[in-house]
């Protein structure tokens, strides 16, 4: 993870006492004790997009038509895809995993001609037939792993190279949005065949890491999850099923920002208006709260700041594979009249992040907070796919700047539908 490290701050409760004036000029009541929490509960999934294609005007695209796909993607991230060479019993064209690359090493988008990624493969499921003969559908099962065909298959039946008989081309659209071009150039050739529907898929990178670096199939292992369908039946359901179920959100949240304050509207922000340049900025599109933290503990009306980090990692990590999300918790001391905001990055954005409403949070209602917290859209930087932007600073890249009004952001957007902030960040007050 890119996100600055922070040592969780330690600091000291002050012992408040009937009589005795706080920063925001009012008397103090007796000082109460209370505990805020704040939990990443997002049920995470590893892939950002995925979807299906196929012919137009028949679902086959046949010799001398193509089928297109639009995707984001950030530095590291690649699109995967599979399709049934049709005239088979059950061989496949896809990318050798991850899948293919759309940025050089450097960040810049790649475009043109990608077609010596793509490779022909045998699901290891029907006997194969010699190209161009009637194939014979089922045909004969065996059980094989799924292997690459360079040249000839298991049978010894010859093949052109993948490349000759499928044309990927890829075009950058600007704001981390290609297009994947592929076109069935098997017309006329010895393994003339049209391509079935497919499906396709681009997996979240998480530090160096794809969180689904086989998305569609494995390499020298028994196909899985629906592959079959389309290597054998050119039906692309069940693999669409299989991966529709691991797409949607990744995101860690950065060390949470946690002010009591008193007799002052809401310190860090309000709708309808630019950032102040006190340290939000930071806080959104980098999840650094300290310049903020800074700002605010010498702020009239502001009693206590905290910038809470997870142990190990800093960042509060989602729920992965059913392990339990990272949580941070902070004493309070509080008195009659105090409210409190609460302010973390939604880490895999260019400027979002949640946070307590105008009102902030009354310490004094125990239970779940959680329906204070909305997801804001802080105007410093151009947005892009959370988790799939080349210009996101924890996926290494630079945010581009804007400068609008900080605004709700909307559900669905532009890019995608989130879950309920509720299945993001719980906070909870003991």
């Amino acid at each position: 993870m890119k996100f600055t490290t922070f040592s969780a701050l330690a600091v000291l409760a002050s012992t408040f006492i009937a009589c005795k004036k706080d920063n925001s000029g009012m008397l103090d009541t007796p000082a109460a004790k209370t505990t805020i929490t704040v939990e990443n509960v997002l049920n995470s999934k590893p892939l950002v997009e995925s979807g299906v294609f196929q012919g137009s005007g028949t679902p086959l695209i046949l010799p001398g038509q193509s089928t297109t796909i639009q995707f984001s993607a950030a530095k590291g991230e690649a699109i995967s895809f599979a399709a049934m060479y049709g005239a088979s019993n059950d061989l496949f064209f896809a990318p050798d995993n991850p899948g293919i690359q759309v940025y050089s090493g450097d960040g810049t988008p790649i475009e043109g001609d990608v077609s010596s990624q793509v490779k022909l493969w045998d699901n290891g499921t029907r006997v194969n037939q010699k190209p161009g003969a009637s194939v014979s559908h089922p045909g004969v099962a065996e059980t094989r792993n799924v292997t690459e065909v360079t040249g000839t298959d298991a049978q010894g039946n010859t093949y052109l190279a993948a490349s000759k008989l499928v044309k990927a081309s890829l075009k950058y659209n600007g704001n981390s949005v290609f297009t994947l071009t592929l076109e069935n150039t098997s017309g006329g050739t010895a393994n003339e065949t049209p391509l079935s529907p497919g499906v396709w898929s681009v997996s979240y990178i998480v530090g160096n890491s794809l969180l689904s670096p086989a998305p569609l199939f494995a390499k020298d292992k028994p196909t899985a999850n629906g592959l079959t369908s389309i290597a054998e039946a050119g039906d692309n359901g069940p693999l669409y099923t299989y991966v529709k179920g691991l797409t949607g959100i990744f995101t860690p949240l950065s060390p949470v920002l946690v002010v009591v304050y008193n007799g002052i509207d809401n310190p860090l922000y309000k709708v309808g208006e630019n950032d102040r340049n006190q340290g939000l900025k930071d806080l959104a599109q980098k999840g650094d709260a300290n310049v903020l933290a800074g700002y605010l503990r010498s702020k009239l009306g502001v009693k206590a700041v905290y910038v809470l980090a997870a142990s190990g990692t800093t960042v509060l990590l989602p729920i992965i594979n059913g392990q339990t999300g990272s949580k941070v918790s902070q004493e309070l001391t509080i008195a009659k009249g105090d409210r409190v905001a609460v302010a973390t990055m939604y880490g895999f954005s260019n400027d979002w992040f949640f946070a307590t409403g105008a009102d902030g949070i009354d310490p004094f209602n125990k239970g779940d907070a959680s329906n204070s917290i909305a997801l804001y859209n802080n105007g410093t930087a151009i947005d892009q796919f959370p988790g799939a932007g080349i210009t996101q600073f924890n996926l290494t890249g630079t945010p581009l700047a804007e400068s609008k009004p900080i605004t709700a952001v909307p559900n669905p957007n532009t890019f995608t539908t989130l879950p309920d902030i509720q299945n993001f960040v719980k906070v909870t007050i003991q």
